[in-house]
């Protein structure tokens, strides 16, 4: 028995002993530390030059001058730096699609016209490439979206941190995503051959519209007979799903472009009494008293694209936000994409060039998403009490020149390296 504790085991047991014993001594401030000396940006609040935010357990515990480190609390100097809330993109395929082109790499939509019961959350890649490329520009949540099925299913905000889609999830159901039915005319089919002729076109949108009314009327029958608790109501995992969103506690995300179909997209929702926020909404202008009589969110495309109709002037995506706004309608910035995700503050910060705030500008990738999708109890600006969702900057984050230099997701410092800046330095150096 002496021979199997000789010296040399006796000493990396010993070792090994007071490793495990430190290490949760290790991390457990990890997600506790006092940012001293920087220019914080509330979102929520004016700005407050030379200030401290104080973090405990990843989340914010104290805003102000000259605050006290609590014991054993690190110090991050940061004179010099300013402080924000990590932005939000409303509208991503993050996570669910790597490479467009390679389908086995996505998996944004499934067979079928209804698909309610499918789930973003569950099909969310943590590994994804494109992750930390996004996060490195200082964005700390998306929502990511299915696509394909008029009715595509759930929408999903996420943190862009986790090694589990359980460890993301922020709101693992935030909306229910419906493609509106268009009427695919040849004017829209111009680089198709045997383009549909306009009739047929047009019938195959009633029977779309018909048969989503009728999809939402079996839910609400199914619905008030399981309130009654009918004997023998088999389970229906579509109608399942339909519940929060017939109940109002679930957004109908919309997701339309022109003007018509805006306004029929409006008078669906009124029609089935449920909650709506419209997506893309390329000429929302023209019905923004509409949207603001009846509360209606809007997630903005990104403005740098071309206008919708031929005639528009080339300006029209990039003052509509500034329409919008002083109209009253809350907007938010969504990249309806994933790798263009990183670009989500110059989307805001091109608008502000035609007449939007700039303060508004800063809340539509901040305070705004996190009110739309029902989370600015933990998210979207810098608060006590909220998840310590922050980055840290040079400069003004809507500045494509400013630099990110640290960000931190719910009290954790997240490394900022990427895909994007290791070929950077692969190809700088190459002989």
């Amino acid at each position: 028995m002496r021979r199997l504790w000789s010296i040399p085991a006796r000493f990396f047991l010993e070792i090994a002993c007071v490793l495990m014993c430190a290490l949760p001594l290790v991390g457990a401030g990890d997600d506790s530390f006092l940012l001293r000396g920087a220019t914080v940006h509330p979102v929520s609040s004016d700005d407050i030059p030379n200030a401290d935010v104080l973090v405990r357990n990843g989340r914010i515990a104290g805003i102000g001058s000259h605050l006290a480190a609590p014991k054993g609390v690190r110090i991050i100097e940061l004179k010099g730096l300013h402080v924000y809330p990590g932005m939000i993109d409303s509208a991503t395929e993050m996570g669910l699609s790597e490479i467009g082109a390679v389908r086995e790499t996505s998996d944004v939509s499934e067979l079928g016209n209804l698909n309610p019961e499918l789930r973003a959350i569950i099909a969310v890649n943590p590994a994804s490439e494109h992750i930390p490329v996004t996060r490195a520009n200082g964005i700390t949540s998306v929502v990511t979206l299915p696509q394909g099925a008029m009715l595509a299913g759930q929408g999903a905000l996420i943190h862009l941190d986790g090694w589990t889609w359980e460890d993301m999830e922020v709101e693992p159901d935030a909306s229910m995503v419906l493609n509106f039915p268009i009427v695919e005319s040849p004017r829209l089919r111009f680089f198709r051959q045997n383009a549909t002729p306009y009739s047929e076109a047009k019938q195959n949108y009633e029977q779309r519209i018909r048969e989503l009314e009728e999809f939402f009327e079996s839910a609400r029958r199914y619905q008030k007979a399981r309130v009654a608790k009918e004997p023998g109501l088999a389970q229906d995992l579509k109608y399942e799903a339909m519940l929060p969103v017939l109940d109002g506690k679930v957004p109908l995300l919309i997701e339309a472009t022109r003007e018509k179909l805006i306004r029929e997209a409006i008078r669906f929702a009124d029609k089935e009494k449920v909650r709506m926020i419209l997506g893309h909404g390329e000429e929302a202008w023209k019905v923004k008293d509409e949207l603001k009589a009846k509360n209606i969110p809007v997630i903005l495309g990104p403005t740098l694209e071309l206008p919708v109709e031929e005639d528009d002037p080339y300006d029209r995506l990039f003052t509509q936000p500034a329409e919008l706004v002083k109209a009253g309608v809350k907007i938010a910035f969504g990249s309806f994409n994933t790798s263009s995700s990183r670009n989500l503050p110059y989307q805001a910060a091109a608008a502000v060039a035609f007449g939007l705030p700039y303060a508004d500008a800063l809340k539509s990738v901040t305070l705004n998403p996190a009110q739309i999708w029902g989370v600015a109890d933990k998210l979207g600006s810098i608060e006590e009490g909220k998840w310590a969702d922050i980055m840290i900057t040079d400069g003004d984050p809507l500045e494509t020149r400013t630099e990110v230099k640290q960000v931190f997701i719910k009290g954790k410092s997240l490394e900022l390296d990427n895909k994007h800046k290791q070929l950077y330095r692969k190809y700088l150096n190459r002989p």
